[in-house]
């Protein structure tokens, strides 16, 4: 059974390195939540390490930028590591071909613009019309705030059809924006391949960006084994299944994306709610909390 806590305090000297989720932990996509602020900065002045650890679709500098414009505080952090960031890669090495659609809004174009040094050994990757495409991209809808799945089907009939591979750069299926819940490029990937199709992942739970954030870490200097880390995040078909099948403890925000199925009080699920939902899952978390702090 999982273990409920009330603060990361009460754990934090179990573990040398923080893998925290970003949308729904540590903001909400509009502002930074207090106490998590405060609870990263208190773990890094304790020695530890936090890198924090999303399936945004765009690199890490992207997501510093906008952590930035929403007023997230210094010394939150240590490093970032993006889905992004590890699709990139993945695109760069041709896993979907070399002339790819976009379908994504223009907010994502720095998925292909702002690319790592190394890629300027590789052959160019171009965007094209869908016409011409050895394989799609998918940063998300192209209008997030209206758009569905089933918007995409007709588009998807005559991918699957061509035979075309969909990079997914975002395994989220959904994410509130403020108290707006959307559709992220997951959710497109997940109708792809449930009409034949076939979608790579690199994001979280999927090993590449855990791969990519140890590899950051030790160019750091980091060498922390998997009992010292620790996966904190909302997702339990992302953060949690990750970290399971990382062999890193994990930490359930239940405040997050299933914060109306643990009782009234979000700051506190009710432990019976709690133990019978995740009866019905198939990874189950270390600790849970309601809300970071």
């Amino acid at each position: 059974m999982t273990r409920i806590i009330q603060s990361l305090s009460e754990v934090a000297r179990d573990y040398e390195v923080l893998f925290c989720d970003l949308w729904g932990c540590v903001h909400n996509g509009q502002t930074p939540y207090p106490a998590a602020v405060a609870a990263l900065q208190a773990f890094r002045a304790g020695g530890g390490t936090v890198v924090l650890m999303t399936n945004a679709p765009r690199p890490h500098s992207g997501v510093a930028g906008m952590l930035a414009r929403i007023g997230l505080p210094d010394g939150c952090h240590d490093l970032i590591v993006a889905s992004g960031d590890a699709s990139q890669e993945a695109m760069m090495m041709g896993a979907v071909g070399r002339k790819v659609w976009h379908l994504g809004p223009s907010k994502d174009d720095a998925f292909f613009e702002d690319l790592p040094d190394w890629v300027a050994d590789q052959p160019a990757v171009t965007r094209v019309s869908f016409e011409e495409a050895e394989g799609i991209v998918c940063t998300g809808p192209f209008n997030e705030m209206t758009e569905t799945p089933d918007d995409y089907r007709a588009k998807f009939l005559s991918a699957k059809a061509r035979g075309l591979k969909l990079l997914c750069a975002n395994p989220d299926l959904v994410v509130d924006y403020g108290e707006t819940r959307i559709y992220c490029a997951g959710a497109l990937a997940q109708l792809y391949e449930e009409m034949g199709g076939e979608s790579l992942y690199f994001g979280k739970p999927h090993p590449p960006i855990y791969d990519l954030a140890r590899r950051k870490l030790a160019a750091m200097g980091g060498d922390a084994g998997p009992d010292r880390i620790l996966a904190i995040g909302d997702g339990i078909n992302t953060d949690v299944a990750g970290g399971v099948g990382e062999g890193i403890d994990t930490l359930f925000i239940t405040g997050g994306l299933a914060a109306d199925l643990f009782g009234d009080d979000v700051e506190n699920p009710d432990a019976g709610l709690l133990e019978t939902w995740l009866e019905g899952q198939t990874s189950h978390p270390v600790l849970t909390m309601g809300r970071l702090r």
